[in-house]
């Protein structure tokens, strides 16, 4: 395994981090355990979840995954042995503390005092903004559009001031940031630095092969102010394994399962996937394989989020480690991404 500093920290994360998302949904806590075993038998020490998960996001699901995750540490005495992830959830949804879910001191304390007791521990390393307050261009939306009815939101300096006393309190270690926006990076990272206020450590949005937004406006605040970017949707939601190429929809899957994946197999993806499929054939590997240590290589890139529904699948994306790009397919993977650039946000 390899690893990197988070932020500024002291931590270093395995460069793999395991995705947990699926976990109460598509996968059973037999399944989750099967899982976290072996991601630590191979070095990795770095998990992700969030209140909010399972995913797809219902009243149902809601806290299921942490509550796996507090059983494992419960029967495995084991909890030193991982940096968690948490994140709370933003507004938008009125069955998470009865629509209440701002930024707020009592709001953050609410949500944080949920996750502690669902995963068994009394600390969280890493705790993160789950997607902000404010009206933003995220999940999938390419272009920020303001409203002029945009509800009130708590400032930056507020966040960080009511985050301050979980970290004090112990509760928290260290902060991050999900589905953020350059705008939003460098606000936190001013305040910060003018106020003497807790920082930001990390982002956690998506990037893959026909999704590299990231790198036109937040990679160069990651790189330079040392707050790297966690990935998820790597794979595009599964799309860049190739499974979906020629109209197929394999049974179980998660497209096929539920909806709001839909803009990862439309028309411009689907054309990128068969040039990276033809691409990776000709070196020799599998799509995922491609996508994932593309993924592994980027400077600023702190952690890969890798979910599975299988065994097998973790297991192909956790050996892509062992994986490194040359400079010649690095160079035709650039040519496919300025042919059509980002087909999938």
């Amino acid at each position: 395994m390899k690893f990197k500093k988070l932020g500024n920290t002291d931590l270093d994360v395995s460069l793999i981090c395991l995705g947990t998302m699926t976990w109460g949904t598509q996968n059973s806590e037999k399944d989750a355990f099967e899982q976290m075993d072996y991601s630590l038998s191979k070095g990795i020490n770095f998990f992700d979840t969030a209140e909010l998960y399972s995913v797809p996001p219902t009243a149902e699901s809601y806290g299921k995954t942490e509550v796996m995750i507090g059983n494992w540490f419960e029967k495995r005495k084991n909890r030193e042995k991982v940096i968690l992830a948490s994140k709370v959830a933003g507004p938008g949804l009125d069955w998470i503390r009865d629509g209440k879910n701002s930024f707020n001191e009592d709001g953050i304390k609410k949500a944080l005092d949920g996750s502690l007791k669902r995963l068994k521990t009394d600390y969280i390393d890493l705790y993160q903004l789950h997607w902000p307050e404010r009206s933003t261009n995220c999940f999938g939306r390419r272009d920020f559009v303001y409203r002029e009815d945009e509800r009130e939101w708590n400032n930056f300096e507020n966040i960080l001031r009511s985050l301050e006393k979980f970290i004090k309190s112990g509760k928290i270690r260290y902060i991050g940031m999900s589905n953020e926006t350059p705008y939003g990076l460098s606000k936190y990272l001013e305040l910060s630095k003018s106020k003497s206020l807790p920082r930001m450590m990390s982002v956690q949005n998506p990037y893959s092969l026909v999704n590299r937004t990231y790198e036109i406006g937040m990679s160069e605040i990651s790189i330079r102010e040392k707050c790297g970017l966690l990935v998820y949707y790597p794979l595009a939601a599964g799309a860049l394994s190739g499974k979906y190429r020629n109209g197929q929809m394999p049974k179980n899957s998660r497209l096929s399962l539920f909806e709001g994946w839909e803009r990862m197999i439309n028309p411009l993806a689907m054309k990128a996937y068969d040039e990276y499929f033809k691409l990776a054939k000709e070196y020799n590997l599998t799509m995922v394989q491609l996508a994932q240590a593309f993924v592994n290589s980027r400077p600023f890139v702190t952690s890969n989020i890798i979910g599975a529904t299988t065994m097998d699948q973790l297991k192909e994306n956790i050996e892509c480690i062992k994986i490194d790009l040359n400079k010649e397919i690095m160079d035709k993977i650039n040519i496919i991404h300025n042919n059509n650039p980002n087909p999938s946000p």
